[in-house]
């Protein structure tokens, strides 16, 4: 099991796409040099102020985090804000919940309007998701949402093309978003430097939990893959390129 584990998450690293990184690494360094050249609260006075805004401010935060991600906008800027802002506690519900919010609209929106995938994003992996989850239904939802490589976005719309049902859908959207946003969480809450050991136990024994679910539905879906040389390539086997809207769509 663990020699799969590691299998699969070596595969899974090789493919994150160049543009990718490049993408990530300047934006990182752009952030560094405004730190650097620009005067910028503190962790801790961004907790503040953050608490003198009064009640209304987590729920413009969930509102805003909701509307945002359901776009193919990277979710983790808000959940790590999440921490920072709102502490832990407070801030895996907040990240959480929107997240799930989120991903049950694209869900409804698709299944309303009728989008289809290839008019609202490019991916390529939106064809494999797509059958995984006509086969699989909700189990491969949570280990679908614990493979950080496979964008939140690209999952949501491959969900609303598909047959899995709404309840069970947003359920395990719940299970499989919990260990990775806990995780992000507690890591923005480190940012100012008052955090307990308790959370790091909790969310080590939250990200144990996912690996576990991750390893499960790996070795299930790999039970099920057809023999030989067609044998058609796995769900994550892709490359992580990035979403992309259609030309001329949006």
């Amino acid at each position: 099991m663990l020699r799969g584990a590691w299998s699969t998450f070596v595969a899974t690293a090789r493919q994150v796409a160049l543009r990718r990184l490049a993408l990530t690494t300047a934006v990182v360094v752009s952030l560094l040099a405004v730190a650097w050249l620009v005067p910028v609260p503190t962790a801790v006075q961004l907790r503040d102020w953050a608490q003198t805004l009064g009640p209304w401010f987590p729920a413009a935060f969930l509102v805003a985090h909701t509307v945002v991600t359901v776009f193919p906008f990277p979710r983790t800027a808000f959940t790590l804000a999440a921490g920072l802002l709102f502490g832990p506690w407070l801030g895996v519900v907040l990240a959480v919940v929107a997240s799930a919010l989120s991903a049950v609209g694209v869900l409804i929106l698709m299944r309303v309007f009728g989008w289809q995938l290839s008019r609202v994003v490019n991916h390529p992996r939106l064809d494999s998701l797509d059958a995984r989850l006509r086969r699989r239904g909700w189990p491969a939802v949570i280990s679908l949402r614990l493979i950080p490589a496979i964008p939140f976005s690209v999952i949501n719309y491959a969900a609303g093309a598909s047959a899995v049902r709404l309840a069970p859908y947003t359920l395990a959207t719940l299970v499989g978003l919990l260990p990775g946003t806990a995780a992000v969480v507690v890591l923005g809450d480190a940012l100012t430097g008052d955090v307990s050991p308790l959370l790091f136990a909790v969310s080590a024994c939250t990200a144990a939990v996912g690996v576990s679910l991750l390893v499960y539905e790996v070795r299930a879906h790999r039970r099920e893959q057809p023999a030989g040389p067609g044998a058609p390539a796995d769900a994550e086997a892709g490359s992580d390129a990035p979403v992309t809207c259609p030309s001329g769509r949006r």
